[in-house]
């Protein structure tokens, strides 16, 4: 890292979290616009795998800007997911699973405990409504729902793990850390992470969720990251959990041609 002043790390961290968040608004919108046009009834935000689709652009996007940013203190991209030293891929992979398990347990807490504060005795059964849009745009041929669902994952899975870890915990974490308190950086690498899925809510009530819930995702991941002082075994749980989420965009349109449902 070069001999910058401070404010210029916390000046292009903090630009850094603006951009991801500001292109992934931008790519949710055009793509609700678009669908729109093919059907005007459809409600905002649209259906989860167009969603992932719209992802692809904003995570080339912000691992170039990742990069730049990197190379202006003489560092690289593969420098930040490198394994550390007498640390092979099998031991991540063990790492990423445990990391998965830690970070599930506060994760669904958080959405229960939210949703609770929310709708009180009724939380489960508003479950049914609060993340659920059925006007949501979508695509209702079976056909060209299993084909952009297989794009969807395709470049889903593999790039937004990646791109957001970079973001998120490796560029932007790891700039202010090194100017503020670490508590204050955390937390502020870790709402812009929840705040970035505010616009995947279906509902006013799930974008609260959404928010509380991922920022506490990010705040574990945080932990993880500079505890192990390495990206690579929170990126691949990161990366299982966006490969489960959007299999189902397979998965559905799959078994819908094939008659099972």
């Amino acid at each position: 890292m070069n001999a910058d002043a401070p404010s210029s790390f916390a000046r292009r961290a903090l630009g850094l979290l603006g951009a991801r968040l500001a292109l992934v608004g931008l790519a949710t919108v055009l793509v609700w616009m678009l669908s729109r046009g093919f059907d005007p009834s459809a409600a905002f935000p649209p259906s989860p795998m167009l969603l992932s689709l719209s992802l692809l652009p904003v995570n080339l996007i912000s691992l170039w800007l990742v990069i730049r940013l990197l190379r202006v203190d003489g560092q690289t991209l593969r420098g930040l997911f490198a394994p550390r030293r007498g640390v092979g891929l099998v031991a991540d992979i063990g790492w990423a699973l445990l990391w998965i398990a830690v970070l599930y347990i506060p994760f669904v807490a958080t959405i229960i405990g939210t949703m609770w504060i929310l709708h009180g005795a009724n939380t489960f059964t508003a479950f049914e409504t609060v993340f659920v849009n059925s006007d949501a745009a979508s695509v209702t041929s079976p056909v060209w729902a299993l084909v952009l669902g297989v794009v969807a994952v395709i470049t889903f899975a593999p790039l937004n793990a990646p791109a957001e870890e970079a973001v998120y915990r490796g560029y932007a974490l790891s700039r202010l850390s090194g100017i503020w308190p670490r508590s204050l950086a955390i937390a502020a690498c870790s709402v812009a992470f929840g705040l970035q899925h505010a616009f995947f809510a279906p509902t006013v009530d799930a974008m609260i969720v959404y928010v509380v819930a991922f920022t506490v995702w990010g705040i574990g991941s945080s932990l993880i990251a500079q505890k192990q002082k390495r990206l690579m075994p929170i990126a691949i749980s990161h990366f299982v959990v966006n490969l489960m989420t959007s299999s189902p965009a397979v998965i559905f349109p799959a078994l819908q041609l094939a008659g099972v449902i």
